[in-house]
């Protein structure tokens, strides 16, 4: 019998057709989420009955749904963020975990070096007054030689952090497990969360939503920050609380933001969008060429190692 492949994100295979050729290879089933949006729990629960491996987007893989995934083997995340999957439960059932570690990360930082310019330098405003056929200047800020503060050092944060260098920015960080070795080469200083918060101004977060960093920046912390202050999120909406955010943007105690992920997605009729200092994307930093073709093959690569029989790629581990 042919083993039934999902696959939920609307990225898979856009870019390229290998992922496809790889896939084809082994004769398996392949059903794809046409709906245009990730499945709601019901759905995935409906549909897994008979899923032998699942690459996964944002879609929740819920305790529920993997009590209904008899025949799954193994679940594929495209990308990294591990939040919308109960790893938990699907250690309990045997169920492999695989990912594509690094595959998105230039993109990402890409992102959100883009998104402090766009801010700094109020790009969609003046975008906005030259297609109302207007002809005035906005005074922005400079960039260069500002200070940053990277809340999260892994590959992302890294990766803002090499941008940084070249714009002579003074590099703060903060992050439960420092890699010393790397802040020296670049020099970039690790420092307390308060410190980072202090004296940044500009702030760029990249760490996963857990526990431990949901409401991470809070009213607490916008009221710790310069209010001439920038905050950039593209990591995982949860990790800002978005009202304390609302707040903070209206009454001027931070200058501006931009969020790439939200505690709700989509947003709909978030009050954000009454506010003309915060850029709002839909997602969208691993939305590369390079990002969306090497998240494919990765994702296919760490999927058949495990329903082969090879040993695992790319194998998540808590």
């Amino acid at each position: 019998m042919r083993k039934k492949i999902l696959i939920t994100p609307r990225s898979f295979g856009k870019t390229s057709n290998v992922p496809f050729e790889m896939l084809k290879k082994y004769d398996y089933e392949i059903i794809r989420n046409e709906s245009g949006k990730p499945y709601e729990e019901s759905e995935l629960i409906n549909i897994i009955k008979d899923i032998d491996g699942i690459i996964v987007g944002l879609d929740k893989i819920t305790s529920n749904v993997l009590k209904n995934a008899k025949k799954l083997k193994v679940i594929t995340k495209y990308g990294v963020g591990m939040d919308n999957i109960d790893i938990e439960e699907a250690e309990k059932l045997g169920i492999k975990i695989t990912f594509t570690p690094g595959a998105n990360k230039e993109s990402v930082a890409d992102l959100a070096f883009s998104l402090m310019l766009c801010l700094s330098r109020n790009v969609i405003k003046l975008d906005n007054i030259v297609r109302s056929n207007k002809w005035e200047k906005i005074v922005g800020y400079e960039v260069y030689g500002k200070t940053l503060g990277i809340v999260g050092t892994g590959s992302i944060g890294k990766g803002v952090a090499k941008r940084a260098a070249g714009f002579d920015m003074k590099i703060l960080a903060y992050d439960k497990y420092p890699d010393y070795d790397f802040a020296d080469k670049i020099g970039m200083k690790y420092v307390d969360k308060k410190t980072l918060l202090e004296e940044s101004d500009f702030i760029t977060l990249h760490i996963p939503l857990s526990d431990e960093t949901y409401h991470f920046i809070d009213e607490e912390e916008f009221n710790i920050m310069k209010n001439t202050a920038y905050i950039i999120n593209t990591s995982r909406g949860g990790i800002i609380n978005e009202n304390a955010l609302y707040n903070a943007l209206k009454n001027k105690k931070i200058a501006g933001a931009a969020l790439d992920a939200f505690e709700e997605e989509p947003p709909l009729n978030s009050k954000l969008f009454e506010l003309d200092n915060v850029i709002l994307s839909p997602h969208c930093g691993a939305s590369t060429k390079e990002a969306t073709d090497r998240m494919g093959i990765m994702a296919v690569e760490g999927l058949i190692s495990v329903l082969e029989g090879m040993e695992p790629k790319y194998l998540y581990k808590k």
